[in-house]
């Protein structure tokens, strides 16, 4: 059969997800099979976008395709190149907080992160007067707006950055080979098509088990209920900076997370499962941005963590998760960042917060419901990007 070593997969996948150490409950269960179908449309997608002579961008995550504590303020797009072709980009700049793109030599591996070979971001390109722009990546490319291609160079990654979810519009991008323009890939055979669904079983396995050891080697080892200091991240953008942790909470308990707003252009917090991915960001609060958070007179930003309504603005909802990852995210950044930029933690009880929010501001349950409401129409703006 076509699909053998693809549904065979599917069965591997079930044992890792039935397997996965922080299985405690059957809610936990659910939500890994919940995690197990995204994996699996996601899988299926990329092996069919795997093309580098007639490259196209996808969504390498989304509300329903999720992995690698995805970032819910975030578009995400990838084509795939060969380090020996030059390709074009085309677009326009919307009005996003942060447009940005990077080179990769591979993809995550449970032991490796991918090798990042250039990493820029709109400010280093040339845009007209209506956003437009054209980019060139090759080897031995030059001349403005020309970025060339290492050797191992395997991956384009594009990154829309959300700070204001209702007032910024996404804008557009387009990637060919240059040498391919007008041209057609060549039909699908039984061949093509079985190598298809052996590289999506592929592809499967490996992100089910790369993102639940990238949780263990980079979160898990921290001291829990506490945030590191902000750092580059792993992996990632060159003007990009994250601090990272993992908190325990029950009912009772609340993590109070103080963070100064930086003058950076975007600025996030968001909470993730287990499973390493974000919690639901369309109906419940699980993320802020500057833009959305209630900053104090003070300057600072207090993020309330916990599974019980505080009755507060900064409300981020565990949703039943009584353990989870937190990240906060800074981009665009012109300076490094130090300590002093990062996050203060302190677990209270939840009937004594008050005391930890010195400039404490109640917000009734019609104005919370207008905040949701808010997140489920601004997302569904952006699912038609």
């Amino acid at each position: 059969m076509l699909t053998q070593r693809f549904t065979e997969a599917i069965h591997d996948a079930e044992k890792i997800i039935v397997g996965a150490p922080h299985v405690q409950s059957d809610q936990d269960l659910v939500e890994g099979y919940d995690y197990l179908a995204g994996s699996i449309r996601a899988s299926l997608q990329m092996a069919w976008a795997y093309d580098r002579d007639f490259p196209y961008f996808v969504r390498s995550t989304g509300p329903y395709t999720k992995l690698g504590l995805d970032n819910p303020d975030t578009l995400y797009f990838h084509a795939w190149l060969r380090a020996d072709a030059e390709y074009v980009v085309t677009g326009r700049r919307g009005g996003t907080s942060d447009l940005s793109f990077q080179i990769l030599d591979g993809d995550y591996t449970p032991l490796e992160v991918p090798g990042s070979l250039a990493a820029f971001d709109d400010r280093d390109i040339r845009l007209d007067p209506d956003g437009a722009f054209r980019l060139r990546f090759g080897p031995g490319v030059s001349g403005a707006d020309a970025f060339p291609l290492a050797p191992g160079s395997a991956m384009l990654v594009v990154r829309e950055v959300f700070s204001d979810w209702a007032g910024e519009e996404p804008g557009t991008i387009r990637i060919h080979r240059a040498d391919r323009i007008g041209q057609a890939p060549p039909p699908p055979t039984h061949a093509t098509l079985g190598k298809r669904y052996a590289v999506a079983g592929k592809i499967l396995l490996s992100r089910l088990r790369t993102f639940l050891a990238f949780a263990e080697r980079f979160y898990l080892g921290l001291p829990v209920n506490t945030l590191t200091p902000p750092r580059p991240t792993p992996g990632g953008l060159a003007t990009q900076y994250s601090s990272v942790g993992h908190y325990d909470l029950g009912d009772d308990r609340a993590m109070v997370v103080t963070v100064p707003a930086s003058d950076a252009p975007y600025q996030g917090i968001q909470l993730g499962s287990m499973w390493y991915v974000s919690l639901d960001y369309i109906n419940h609060q699980t993320s802020l941005t500057v833009s959305q958070a209630r900053v104090d007179p003070d300057g600072m930003i207090r993020y309330v963590i916990s599974e019980r309504d505080p009755g507060v603005a900064n409300w981020l909802e565990c949703t039943g998760h009584r353990r989870g990852y937190i990240q906060l995210r800074w981009q665009r950044l012109s300076r490094a960042l130090t300590a002093e930029d990062g996050p203060q933690t302190e677990v209270v009880a939840v009937e004594d917060l008050p005391k930890a929010l010195p400039y404490h501001e109640p917000i009734d349950p019609a104005a919370y419901r207008e905040r949701i409401a808010a997140r489920q129409a601004a997302v569904a703006f952006r699912m038609l990007g």
